[in-house]
């Protein structure tokens, strides 16, 4: 009989506003599974709250200005000097004073309050959750109880920066075939908008029959010419409602991304991406010496793709129980063998951190191989499709050029 699985609520991001410790006015945001457990959060921490309502969406994300790697930037500058015993508060106000970027000044100057009214400086960042992830704040808290907070911080900057490197890569890697479609598109409409009629017009001189293929890109060209703005407006209005689709529904989510990791060439790239960053993400927090069971749930919020983000909680689901991380990974059907023996060897040795490290470094490479394969081998073949497709209409173009030349 197939076992039931309990369905775990997805932490929601919540807007306050209220009065701290310290009869102050305060606000910002907080994760929760609903708005119950989000006001018992804010409760703890001693704020009495006002006002607290769900995050707005909004229609069109035009994204943060605060960059990843401001955030690394900061974060090693704030270990720097902590570890030359500076008060947190000084040294943020200090970062911030030095920062170029207005949004980065905005962003610590607010923790900096927040530090400054005795909260500390792993509750302050929860505040901030689309720029201090769970992976992040949980490390700090860690740092905090055990007076490592210096240490964690340059390993969370360390961490960052690898995880942002290989998502990089996969980026390039996507980047320039959708470039070259994006061109060939642009080229063709020109083609079937400015050139094809000046051609038509040359053809109505003839008075001879067109050839097949001249007739039809003549017929499409007339089709984009008069449609050609519907179409456009279809495009966009599709886009906007699949991006904010994918937001909004969970079933979008799962679709996507699954449909994601079965792409020819690139679905395979994408997995090694996950696995390594899953891999990697384990690692830095099992080192940290956070519960397995508790790091497994942070790993599948940072998983980046829905269907491994609910293989890695069925995992956890899985070890609470007493199961091993190496048979729960297993029964997934989502991690290579390879992993799993390394899992295995670490759990078997107490040295799972340094296998988890050594299976994200080898799917790291494998990432960087790939991407310098297909780089070397989709220029070339994205060329051929780009010059088929105009070759052809070039050649649609001149057949009744071609023919008239031979009756004559």
């Amino acid at each position: 009989m197939a076992k039931a699985k309990s369905k775990k609520s997805e932490p929601v991001s919540f807007t306050w506003s209220g009065v701290d410790k310290g009869n102050r006015k305060a606000s910002g945001e907080i994760e929760a599974t609903n708005i119950q457990a989000a006001r018992l959060l804010l409760r703890r921490q001693g704020i009495r709250v006002k006002k607290l309502r769900k995050t707005a969406k909004p229609l069109l994300s035009l994204g943060s200005s605060v960059k990843v790697k401001d955030i690394v930037f900061t974060t090693r500058q704030l270990a720097t000097m902590i570890e030359a015993g500076i008060p947190i508060a000084q040294s943020l106000r200090g970062i911030s004073v030095g920062h170029d970027n207005p949004a980065v000044k905005t962003l610590l100057n607010k923790v900096r309050a927040d530090v400054e009214a005795g909260t500390n400086l792993s509750v302050s960042l929860k505040k901030h959750p689309e720029h201090f992830n769970r992976l992040y704040t949980s490390l700090v808290s860690v740092g905090e109880e055990s007076g490592t907070l210096d240490n964690l911080m340059n390993s969370i900057a360390g961490y960052l920066e690898k995880i942002e490197n290989i998502k990089s890569k996969v980026r390039s890697a996507l980047f320039y075939p959708a470039l070259v479609i994006l061109v060939a598109i642009v080229i063709v409409a020109v083609l079937l908008i400015v050139v094809i009629p000046e051609f038509e017009t040359l053809f109505s001189d003839f008075g001879a029959d067109l050839p097949s293929l001249t007739k039809w890109v003549v017929d499409l060209s007339h089709a984009v010419q008069a449609n050609w703005h519907w179409y456009l407006l279809g495009a966009m209005i599709g886009g906007v409602f699949l991006v904010n689709a994918y937001k909004r529904s969970t079933k979008m989510q799962h679709l996507l991304d699954r449909m994601i990791l079965k792409m020819p060439i690139f679905g395979p790239i994408i997995r090694k991406a996950i696995i390594a960053r899953i891999s990697r993400t384990l690692a830095i927090m099992f080192g940290a010496g956070i519960p397995l069971v508790d790091a497994l749930e942070t790993v599948a919020s940072a998983a980046g793709n829905r269907v491994y983000r609910d293989g890695i909680l069925e995992v956890r689901r899985e070890v609470s129980t007493g199961r091993t991380l190496e048979s729960s990974m297993a029964d997934t059907k989502l991690f290579p063998g390879m992993m799993l023996q390394m899992v295995t060897t670490g759990e078997e040795a107490g040295e799972l951190e340094r296998m988890l490290d050594k299976v994200a470094d080898f799917f790291e490479n494998e990432v960087d191989n790939a991407v310098a394969v297909i780089s070397s081998l989709i220029e070339p073949l994205l060329i051929i499709v780009l010059g088929v497709i105009v070759g052809t209409i070039v050649i649609a173009m001149y057949l009744p050029i071609f023919k008239l030349g031979a009756v004559f």
